[in-house]
């Protein structure tokens, strides 16, 4: 048998892009080709086909290509019962501990209380001398929390090295809303508190912008200016820009949007890199921390957010993540129990000890979607640092609003979105589980408290989840079944044989139930005599029509009179109104659903129908 490696690709005439583009525009029958390309929130057009390159480029990778420190998060407010769950996590595959104090980014509701006392028992037992890699997520108050821990490792004779210790005082303003002094007065004391430390001190955070809606160039342009702030500091108070440089440590978020998940966590290494450049320094690779995002979490349907950080993980750890934290997939409900912790763990220990992604260190090089993906948002990114530049840094382009009204307009835009299920959430806006089974938490998510007031006051970043207007929706229909005993629901009007209405009707049984409103199936009508008999027995608040267009046409607005004749108050169409509108109106039909309405405010109008 020979040695030689089979090529089935030999088999086959290579195809060219021009025979694939005769291909598309056949089918596409005279539409733009611009139809199959996406648009990101930074107006980066993503097409269906990317040339692969074929020369090297100068790449800004991390320093070792084994892979990513699995970090456990300890974060339950009982520092006895995080020190089992650390153990336990340790025990089982962790490689690394994310600690998170109260108040902090991602505290997410909860987090170790800010104290020594607290970090000596959460830490118990847990050999801080093996090399352990630790992400601090500080809160305003933890100061002497880190300094213990850097008192810890000196015992230990750990290597600081391994710490990123999370001081973020320009994130804490941005998130309180507020601050004890301006950046210029706080500088000189945040310095001596880092240099103090050792170790990455700094954490340049891009978790917060992230998670008030940020695009993906926003959030990498806050991280950016964030570091060049603390670069700036520090070189102020005399420590050189080789050191600095190394006392600053990066935090983003990972979505499940996956090509642009990697593209961003590339982008990030190079921007920096530029930035090293300027300040005449050969680029070295930097440390980045990534979490799974707590924006694409949803309360409903939660097992989906298995699959949503598991593609989260995968992104961060092929765009480069040194260290990753994992979201248990009950998190925006409450403190999560040990099972959807297990979970969490184990979804990395899948990715890199059987899919094997942390054995290659850049796995995207040479790829050309995720070569010009990364290009594209590098310069989208760096035009917005050198407008935060202008404004006088970070500090004064949070001071003065600029930063929070583009993440504010982008939030907007991705609301406007989500509505109109161009963003479609799983469990949420689609196939949403209305007869869902609740799943366990220790404590669940205590509300959110109000920052306390602070000398000066600037816009502070509010967090928000995607899927929070449907949850809204969900709450309140959720809350009349339990005032009342019965669940709202639509009377599905569907005309003549299954084959004419399956397809409308499963989409408003889906749009429906994405607000909580039972929609029940039926074999169809043959006439308005059965449907308007039906209709009234339903116990249905509203009614709504569903069918194919030649049967719309035959006897759709005779079946909309039916309905109204038999009771019904208010009548949806599946479908665009189209030149018939006024016809549909005056039958009794009253509103319209299709692909693209905004069905966040259809189904505020349901629950409100009386």
């Amino acid at each position: 048998m020979s040695d030689q490696p089979i090529s089935f690709a030999d088999a086959f005439p290579p195809a060219t892009e021009q025979q694939w583009r005769a291909r598309v525009d056949a089918v596409l029958k005279g539409a733009p080709f611009e139809r199959l390309q996406g648009r990101s929130y930074d107006a980066i057009a993503i097409s269906p086909l990317y040339a692969r390159l074929t020369e090297e480029r100068p790449r800004a990778v991390k320093a070792s290509g084994a892979g990513w420190a699995r970090l456990a998060r300890v974060d339950h407010p009982d520092p006895a019962a995080a020190n089992k769950q650390a153990l336990e996590d340790l025990e089982n595959g962790a490689t690394g501990l994310h600690l998170v104090f109260k108040g902090a980014v991602g505290a997410y509701g909860f987090g170790l209380p800010a104290d020594r006392a607290a970090l000596d028992t959460a830490l118990e037992g847990v050999a801080l001398d093996v090399g352990l890699t630790i992400e601090i997520d500080l809160g305003p108050q933890a100061q002497d929390a880190a300094l213990r821990l850097r008192d810890l490792l000196g015992q230990a004779g750990a290597d600081p090295a391994t710490v990123t210790f999370g001081h973020d005082p320009l994130g804490q303003m941005a998130l309180q809303g507020g601050a004890a002094a301006d950046w210029a007065a706080m500088a000189p004391a945040s310095v001596a508190f880092a240099r103090s430390l050792g170790g990455r001190a700094f954490v340049a955070d891009g978790r917060l912008a992230h998670g008030a809606g940020a695009s993906e160039a926003q959030e990498l342009a806050f991280v950016t200016a964030s570091a060049l702030a603390y670069l700036r500091a520090l070189e102020g108070a005399g420590v050189g820009l080789a050191q600095a440089r190394g006392m600053i440590g990066f935090r983003v978020s990972a979505d499940a949007d996956e090509i642009l998940g990697v593209a961003k966590l590339r982008a990030l290494r190079r921007l920096w890199a530029r930035v090293e450049e300027g300040c005449g320094l050969t680029p070295e690779p930097i440390h980045i921390h990534a979490e799974t995002s707590m924006r694409m979490m949803g309360r409903r349907d939660p097992w989906v957010n298995i699959l949503r950080a598991t593609v989260a993980c995968f992104s961060a750890g092929l765009g480069g993540a040194d260290a990753v934290s994992v979201l248990p997939f009950t998190q925006a409900l409450g403190l999560p129990d040990d099972f959807a912790r297990r979970i969490a763990r184990n979804s990395q220990a899948v990715l890199l000890e059987e899919a094997n992604l942390g054995r290659v260190s850049d796995p995207a090089a040479g790829s050309g979607a995720f070569e010009a993906l990364t290009d594209a948002l590098c310069e989208k990114a760096w035009t917005l640092v050198q407008e935060t530049e202008r404004a006088g840094g970070l500090y004064g382009a949070l001071a003065s609003g600029a930063v929070q009204s583009k993440i504010a307009a982008t939030q907007a835009e991705r609301a406007r979105a989500i509505a109109r299920r161009k963003d479609p959430i799983t469990g949420a806006s689609e196939f949403p589980n209305v007869a869902e089974a609740p799943v366990e938490v220790l404590a669940p998510m205590p509300a959110p408290q109000p920052a306390p007031a602070q000398p000066i006051a600037l816009p502070a970043l509010s967090l928000h989840r995607d899927a929070e207007a449907f949850e809204a929706l969900r709450d309140r229909a959720d809350a009349e079944a339990a005032q009342t005993g019965l669940r709202r629901s639509v009377f599905l009007a569907n005309l003549g044989p299954i084959a004419a209405f399956t397809a409308r009707s499963m989409f408003a049984k889906n749009f429906f139930e994405a607000g909580g409103v039972l929609a029940p199936g039926n074999e169809g009508f043959a006439d308005e005599a059965s449907l308007a008999a039906a209709f009234k027995i339903s116990g249905a608040a509203f009614a709504c029509i569903c069918s194919a267009d030649p049967l719309y046409e035959e006897w759709g607005q005779k079946a909309a009179r039916a309905l109204v004749k038999a009771g019904a108050r208010h009548i949806y169409l599946a479908g665009r109104p189209g030149v018939a509108e006024a016809a549909w109106k005056e039958a009794g039909v009253s509103g319209f659903i299709f692909a693209g309405c905004d069905v966040v405010a259809v189904l505020d109008e349901a629950l409100r129908l009386a």
